[in-house]
């Protein structure tokens, strides 16, 4: 393993053993390779001993319990690199990007975290969403070296440690579903900025082995929470409205909506809204999401 790593690796799981181990046979093709470790989340399915036994070389912490994305800030603790890549136990990272992410992070001291182009597998297509990396409308300075965001996607993001912990990572609030939306909009109040890069590369071969209502009922939960949470009443109103009008009518989202309403109170109590240089970069991207054909709620 590389003494001068710049970039350690991240991985939460749980109950995913046969994803996880395909996942780092992959990372471990990569150059060094980089530090990793894996956040075992409670899984019951063997993946702690699994991975023992065929990589030794990733550091493994057997989280007591389902931690969900807190596992991501567990994992974190865990390194001693400036810069920490996220992996979903189903993504992984193309050689060679891992380094230039690294390099434009340490070119751009205000540049907080880069996103990768993903690719979808089997077949290498581009994920859905990538048309609105690629063509963010968000405004940015000139020195950021891709489109500006303000959201990633957090199993294929590469983040300054430094930023990350100093906004406080992933939300325990959330716990998992739509969690990386809270995290980008705090990094940008907090003056950090995000980019999403063309050159690097990562790939998703989703599992088979997930549950898309509650994963679902999370997502919009989650999502409402955010509104709440950061945006000033009016964006938050025109938000929640926005969501409102596209989620299915069944009952996943009742229970989401009903669980979003029950946590009101907390959410009142924690409210930060956005600096106003923020919300203008929401309200921008407010026409793309709506028509975005990525973003529709299902399952």
């Amino acid at each position: 393993m590389s003494e001068e790593a710049r970039v350690g690796i991240v991985v939460i799981t749980r109950d995913r053993r046969k994803e996880l181990l395909r996942t780092l046979d992959r990372l471990e093709e990569l150059p060094g390779p980089p530090p990793t470790v894996v956040v075992d989340n409670a899984s019951t399915d063997g993946t702690s001993d699994a991975v023992g036994e065929r990589h030794p070389w990733v550091r493994l912490i057997r989280a007591g319990a389902n931690l969900g994305s807190v596992g991501r800030n567990v994992g974190v603790e865990a390194l001693d690199t400036p810069y920490v890549a996220f992996c979903d136990d189903d993504t992984w990272w193309e050689p060679g990007s891992l380094e230039r992410a690294a390099e434009l992070l340490d070119a751009h001291p205000g540049l907080g975290s880069v996103t990768a182009r993903l690719l979808v597998e089997p077949g290498g297509h581009e994920d859905p969403l990538t048309p609105e990396l690629r063509y963010s409308p968000v405004p940015g300075p000139d020195w950021l070296p891709g489109p500006a965001l303000l959201g990633v996607l957090a199993g294929v993001t590469v983040f300054r440690v430094r930023a990350f912990q100093e906004v406080g990572g992933f939300s325990p609030r959330l716990w998992l579903g739509g969690e990386e939306e809270l995290l980008a909009l705090d990094l940008a109040a907090a003056g950090w900025w995000m980019c999403w890069d063309e050159q690097t590369v990562a790939h998703h071969a989703a599992s088979p082995v997930r549950d898309p209502s509650r994963r679902r009922r999370l997502g919009i939960r989650n999502t409402l929470w955010t509104a709440w949470l950061r945006r000033p009443a009016d964006g938050a109103w025109r938000h929640t409205r926005s969501i409102l009008r596209s989620v299915p009518r069944d009952r996943s989202s009742a229970m989401a909506v009903a669980e979003a309403l029950a946590g009101l109170p907390w959410v009142l109590r924690e409210r930060r809204p956005v600096p106003p240089e923020v919300e203008r970069g929401l309200r921008a991207l407010e026409g793309p999401r709506r028509e975005s054909k990525a973003r529709r709620y299902v399952g």
